[in-house]
């Protein structure tokens, strides 16, 4: 049975089918700006008259696939997850959305797939789209004409920006996104407000790059500051960032209570070697990099600093694996989502010279991962005897789950606290262990 939407509410989904109605489930795979379309999609389903579904026992009407294509790998398991659904549910009408649906769809209506739908299609679902591609869409802000609505999370994940114009050379997205815009401001603020009046605790404001936000002169910082004084008792999360090393404006922000933004950065570094970082078309060099997380810690202490690492990149040499580890152990991340590097055809490091060879990238990715665990299992040692601030979530044989601001998993038993609401901890060893003993943190957000 698959688990749709596996970040849910405490309680227990409607499972009594209504006969007057045509049900629906959404699997999301990928990153969280998919999990803010599928939002979106199910707001537009349930409009049209769909009512939804958490899992596909109830044998659903309809089930969407929201693909991934980050990687090879992901964009195998999006058709392998097609190709299962058919078999196990040969009446239902399927469709597969997203990035990967938009960069192969010919290989996703073999496997079984009903419907396509590329990434501009998703605002007409379930409508029938017309397979316009995202870099054929406009490049000029846009509104999705939809509220978001998430019939099984805690948390909100709002859509403010879609594509990307940097180009990086061993990546997909720009071509399966489109070029970088931003969602009308007033439709953003509106789908947070129509969120926190719902009660979520928690909203996470999500693109492909947030800081590149700007709507009719208005930047990132006015549009946090304005969903800030949105009336109510929640704070805000922002997802993966890629802002410019030598722009401390997001620092700031976070160091002043009155956004209500949790201290939890993803900064997407890629390598920690600059001439891997160059040949990546990455316009930074790693010490503006170290700069910049020093400067922030400074400002914002106890905040969570992930990142993104590619290994196995083309013409990446020993020396370039090492100085990416004397990287990782000196800023000491306290999550780190590793990559072996995929290739992506139509993009240019696919043809670059020097492609390595798949065991050594599998040693040096065992390598990372080790240094990996053994920074966040340090940052999470760091915050024992502090005070956090949590959300618990889910409740499971007998103890809740939740996650402070700063992005560390939480564990105490049932009716300890209240689910959905926030509270503060005394953290220690023992509701920290989830964390202490492998590192984990959960999927990066």
């Amino acid at each position: 049975m698959y688990q749709c939407l596996p970040d849910r509410s405490i309680g227990v989904a409607q499972k009594t089918l209504n006969p007057m109605k045509k049900s629906a489930v959404i699997i999301t795979l990928g990153c969280r700006l998919n999990h803010a379309d599928t939002a979106l999609l199910s707001a537009r389903l349930q409009n049209a008259g769909y009512e939804l579904y958490d899992d596909c026992a109830v044998k659903p009407d309809l089930i969407v696939l929201n693909s991934c294509a980050i990687t090879a790998e992901a964009e195998r398991k999006s058709r392998q997850h097609i190709r299962k659904l058919r078999r196990e549910y040969p009446f239902a009408q399927i469709a597969v959305a997203g990035c990967a649906a938009e960069l192969s769809p010919e290989k996703f209506r073999e496997c079984g797939a009903d419907i396509i739908l590329t990434n501009p299609d998703k605002k007409l679902f379930p409508a029938t789209g017309q397979g316009r591609k995202s870099r054929e869409d406009s490049p000029e802000n846009f509104c999705e004409n939809s509220f978001s609505a998430f019939p099984f999370r805690t948390r909100a994940f709002i859509k403010i920006q879609e594509g990307c114009d940097n180009f990086c050379s061993y990546c997909i997205v720009p071509y399966v996104r489109g070029a970088s815009r931003s969602r009308k401001f007033a439709e953003c603020i509106a789908d947070c407000q129509q969120a926190v009046a719902a009660g979520f605790p928690e909203i996470v404001l999500t693109g492909v790059n947030s800081c590149n936000y700007l709507d009719d002169g208005k930047n990132l910082a006015d549009l946090i500051r304005e969903v800030a004084a949105i009336p109510g008792e929640f704070r805000i999360r922002l997802s993966s960032t890629e802002p410019h090393p030598g722009d401390m404006s997001l620092a700031e922000l976070m160091a002043d209570p009155a956004n209500k933004l949790c201290r939890f950065l993803h900064l997407s570094m890629q390598h920690g070697s600059d001439s891997v970082l160059k040949a990546m078309n990455r316009n930074y060099r790693s010490e503006e990099f170290i700069g910049f997380v020093e400067n922030i810690r400074r400002q914002v202490p106890d905040i969570h600093i992930g990142s993104d690492f590619i290994v196995g990149f083309p013409g990446e040499t020993d020396a370039d694996f090492h100085r990416l580890l004397e990287v990782v152990n000196q800023v000491k991340f306290a999550n780190i989502h590793p990559f072996i590097y995929s290739i992506r055809p139509g993009t240019p490091a696919a043809t670059m010279p020097g492609q390595i060879n798949s065991a050594v990238a599998r040693e040096r990715m065992k390598q990372l991962s080790v240094a990996a665990t053994q920074n966040a299992i340090a940052f999470a040692h760091s915050q024992t005897g502090k005070k956090l601030p949590v959300i618990f979530e889910q409740s499971r044989n007998g103890m809740l789950h939740g996650w402070s601001d700063n992005y560390l998993a939480v564990t105490v038993p049932e009716n300890t606290f209240p689910a959905g609401k926030i509270v503060y901890i005394d953290a220690d060893e023992k509701n920290l262990a989830e964390n202490l003993k492998n590192g984990s943190t959960g999927s990066i957000l």
